[in-house]
């Protein structure tokens, strides 16, 4: 199993990460089909020549030929999508996706797939804080991690092929971990940033704090300029390993206010350093 220039690779879901792929993918040339509901989202890839073909709806022949699919999709929609839509997928296809949650999905989705279709899931740790197949930019993958979810019933074969395909999307640091591993990861260092991104911003309502702020609260909240519909999602199918970090947070919260509210002034800075070590590791990435 391998990643080679002359196959047919569909990307169903052409919105950032998916059109960031189709142009990242296409570079290498290989030939890049999308299937996407909103017909100005592959209006805009055919025209800028980030898509070889495109379709509104499911097309049969276009997936019967498509060796490799990838998923830009909700978790739910994209459950339901291979319900409905995997009788066309191509005998030895290969799936995989870019899904922020793996264990409510990843089994689901193996369980009902056909035997002759396999799915290895995968999660682009790369994004911005704008949408659609028009911000899209396979520049975003530069400096990034990308992680490879297998379960049992992926061979080491599948593994290495999801691991290559990472690495030619540009990332720099490939890993791999089980469903329930990257869950709880993911709780803290994406969904946890997230909510305390949003905690931010709807904790004051002082309309006036862009005339004031310095790069220190614009960068905490940068990621606060949020999707609504797809991160309360995510946070609701992850919702125990979530939890599990918002008490952590907020523990760690009250015990820098405990030492605020005694002076301890050596307690702080004693935080503060541990804090300096611990961020030293990312200066070096």
């Amino acid at each position: 199993m391998k990643l080679i220039n002359n196959q047919n690779i569909m990307i169903v879901g052409l919105g950032l990460m998916g059109g960031s792929y189709a142009k990242a993918l296409k570079r290498l040339d290989f030939h890049i089909a999308a299937i996407d509901k909103n017909p100005d989202s592959i209006e805009y890839a055919l025209n800028h020549g980030i898509i070889d073909e495109g379709y509104t709806q499911p097309d049969e022949t276009a997936l019967k030929k498509s060796d490799i699919i990838i998923f830009g999709l909700y978790p739910g929609i994209f459950k339901k999508w291979i319900a409905e839509n995997q009788h066309m997928f191509k005998s030895g296809a290969i799936i995989t996706d870019v899904t922020g949650v793996k264990s409510c999905i990843v089994y689901d989705i193996q369980s009902v797939l056909r035997e002759d279709v396999k799915f290895i899931a995968a999660h682009p740790m790369a994004g911005r804080e704008v949408y659609g197949v028009q911000n899209s930019t396979e520049k975003m993958f530069r400096d990034a991690n990308f992680i490879v979810v297998p379960t049992d019933k992926n061979t080491g074969e599948e593994i290495e092929w999801c691991k290559e395909l990472g690495r030619l999307l540009g990332f720099i640091n490939v890993t791999v971990l089980s469903p329930e591993e990257h869950d709880r990861m993911i709780g803290f260092v994406s969904q946890l940033t997230h909510c305390i991104a949003v905690a931010l911003m709807t904790c004051s309502d002082n309309t006036h704090l862009a005339d004031y702020t310095a790069d220190s609260f614009r960068d905490l909240t940068r990621i606060a300029n949020i999707n609504e519909v797809m991160w309360s999602e995510l946070f609701l199918l992850n919702k125990e390993p979530l939890l599990a970090d918002i008490d952590r947070f907020m523990n760690e919260l009250q015990t820098i206010r405990n030492l605020l509210e005694n002076d301890d002034r050596e307690g702080l800075k004693a935080k503060m350093r541990l804090s300096t070590e611990r961020r030293a590791a990312f200066n070096k990435r």
